[in-house]
């Protein structure tokens, strides 16, 4: 009885933290321990064998997400070297669907969540900007698996989309004026008015209810 009312305590609690029902936090459990092989926590390698990911142009990055301590709220910058089960939900809750039943100051946080979490993707070293190397190095793994561009048609397009990044978030830059990259505040510009529900899922987790996620 006193254990399960203890997990009970635990599951209730998991709810408040990552807004998951208790159904879905079952489900993501199921997932949790596939991964990794019933162990109590997961290590990068752990995301080696999942089938969605082998093809996947950014996967390095995606893997790193979710061991990105910004993302698991333990700091301003590193990597853990492993997560356990409520680190994984801490995760899968930037993937969550926006709740119908919010109201608008709550919509916009949790859009501004789910973009911070993109940004960090882009922000490899963690200094809170974008540079033109690292927009570059994320556009190269995108477009590595399309044999008709080359690396430096690749960097081209990076080029090109970090000077329109700074003409939205600068305006009309002077002949001499560097732009240093994309704060947050800047990302936040540039995403103004995309739909970041369909840019953000988690089908490389696929299985039969993880549609939740979606």
């Amino acid at each position: 009885m006193g254990a399960a009312h203890s997990a009970s305590e635990e599951v209730r609690e998991l709810e408040g933290k990552t807004g998951f029902s208790s159904d879905q936090i079952e489900q993501l459990h199921r997932r949790f321990k596939q991964l990794s092989g019933d162990q109590p926590t997961i290590r990068k390698e752990n995301f080696n064998n999942v089938p969605d990911l082998e093809l996947n142009p950014i996967r390095s990055k995606i893997v790193r997400a979710f061991f990105d301590n910004r993302n698991l709220r333990k700091g301003s910058s590193g990597l853990a070297d492993e997560i356990n089960f409520e680190d994984f939900l801490t995760i899968m809750s930037y993937f969550r669907p926006i709740d119908t039943t919010m109201d608008e100051e709550q919509v916009q946080l949790c859009r501004k969540e789910k973009l911070r979490f993109l940004f960090h993707m882009y922000d490899s070293d963690s200094d809170g900007r974008i540079t033109l190397e690292e927009y570059r190095n994320v556009v190269e793994e995108l477009l590595s698996g399309n044999p008709h561009i080359e690396k430096e048609s690749a960097r081209s397009i990076a080029d090109g989309a970090m000077m329109e990044a700074a003409s939205v978030c600068v305006g009309q830059m002077e002949p001499d004026q560097v732009y240093e990259g994309i704060t947050f505040d800047d990302f936040l510009k540039i995403w103004q008015g995309i739909d970041i529900e369909t840019k953000m899922h988690v089908r490389f987790l696929n299985m039969e209810t993880i549609a939740l996620c979606h």
